[in-house]
């Protein structure tokens, strides 16, 4: 008998892996949005913080 592949947890592995990047996604988003929100800039936050380690 010859062997088989996995056609089916292939395409299942590969659906997980689609929805899991699609919600890190959305995550990223949701942060950038409320940044935008509360008008913080991430390259102000990182010379902010440069500032207090020197």
């Amino acid at each position: 008998m010859a062997a088989r592949n996995q056609y089916s947890w292939e395409k299942r592995q590969k659906e997980l892996n689609k929805k899991k990047k699609k919600e890190e996604k959305l995550k990223r988003k949701a942060e950038k949005k409320n940044r935008a929100d509360t008008g913080s800039d991430p390259e102000q936050d990182q010379s902010d913080q440069l500032g207090l380690q020197e």
